[in-house]
């Protein structure tokens, strides 16, 4: 038998320690300084110094972004875990700023950007400097980069969207029939669909511009190039939906359906049309990218919105290659509200579709 001294004192057993318990405080320091010192960069890579060549200040900006955003990542993973998703969160940010300034662009502060009338006596051309009047500079009119960006986004936004609305609806129900009924119907359909792929985009885009004219405000061009890009995405559309109806149309509820009597219109539009438009709707945010630069490429080539009333397309098109070498963001920067906003529609489309592409409404 043990003896137990009674003045010892009892072991207790230690706790065991979080893996990253220890950690979390240095990384949220870690990616603080980070983040600070990135802006500090892009801050000091935007400013104007005369001793400092472009080239490098370009350099100093892109580094300064990678900084922060890895300083970003960092603190978005201690406050979520590993599941947080920093991109996709600035992406969605970047989405929401550029649509809210689109929308309200007559309301914002803004140089003056769409009447050179205005301008006559302001010199063009003008650098970007982040900390006067024109942050993102000036055109050969001298009208304000930064304000025709915004107004340019509205015009790519409305015409992307809209295309979009209109070739999925019509696309949809194409895809849908074609899938239910098979047979001559689903003939007939891929026989069109395949006529419209079979036509390269830019020079049907170009044919349908050319039938349309050429649009003189912003609700025409939006109208009328809207149009062309949706039946350029009309067979996209449709294709998709007639696989996914093909592959509802073999599920239980549709057999039930049809074992007791409901009508071949029920099935349809009660069974597989709410089904079907999941992941189309969630391919659709990468459709909307595609048109952006579609739209974009009808801007450039004269068949879309001219300047002063400012377009990505049309902004890019002033730019060039004499202008390029001497005054290059003149294009950049109509190039980056373009690129960033055409990247983040592939994020969050990307995103979708690995949530929503092929999800079940009635599961």
């Amino acid at each position: 038998m043990a003896i137990v001294d009674p003045t010892s004192t009892p072991s207790v057993p230690a706790r065991p320690v979080q893996p990253g318990a220890q950690q979390t405080s240095p990384t949220i320091w870690r990616g603080t300084l980070q983040l600070v010192g990135g802006l500090a960069a892009v801050w000091a890579g935007c400013s104007t110094f005369s001793w400092v060549d472009a080239l490098a200040r370009a350099a100093v900006v892109l580094l300064g972004v990678g900084i922060a955003y890895r300083g970003f990542a960092q603190l978005a993973r201690v406050w979520r875990g590993p599941s947080a998703r920093p991109a996709l969160w600035l992406c969605t940010a970047w989405l929401i700023l550029v649509s809210a300034a689109a929308l309200a662009a007559d309301l914002l502060p803004l140089a003056e950007s769409t009447s050179p009338s205005k301008t006559l006596g302001q010199a063009g051309y003008q650098r970007p400097d982040l900390f006067s009047s024109h942050p993102l500079g000036t055109n050969r009119f001298a009208l304000d980069l930064l304000g025709q960006s915004i107004h340019g986004a509205r015009v790519s936004l409305l015409t992307a969207l809209f295309a979009v609305v209109v070739s999925t609806a019509i696309g949809v129900v194409i895809g849908v029939v074609a899938g239910y009924f098979r047979g001559p119907v689903d003939l007939v359909a891929g026989v069109g669909m395949d006529s419209l792929l079979a036509f390269p985009p830019l020079i049907l885009l170009i044919a349908l511009a050319a039938v349309f004219g050429v649009p003189d405000s912003v609700p025409d061009a939006v109208l009328k190039a809207g149009i062309a890009l949706a039946i350029v995405g009309v067979p996209t559309m449709a294709r998709l939906s007639r696989a996914n109806a093909m592959v509802f149309a073999q599920r239980e509820f549709v057999l039930a359906g049809r074992s007791m009597g409901a009508s071949g219109r029920r099935i349809m539009f009660r069974e597989l049309l709410p089904n079907v438009l999941v992941p189309v709707a969630s391919y659709a945010f990468v459709i909307v990218a595609v048109l952006i630069i579609a739209e974009g490429s009808l801007s450039y080539l004269g068949l879309g919105l001219q300047q002063p009333q400012p377009t990505w397309g049309n902004m890019i098109a002033e730019a060039d290659l004499q202008v390029l070498r001497q005054h290059p963001h003149v294009a950049m920067v109509p190039g980056a509200f373009m690129f960033l906003t055409v990247y983040a529609f592939n994020q969050v489309g990307e995103h979708a579709q690995q949530r929503w592409g092929g999800s079940d409404t009635r599961s």
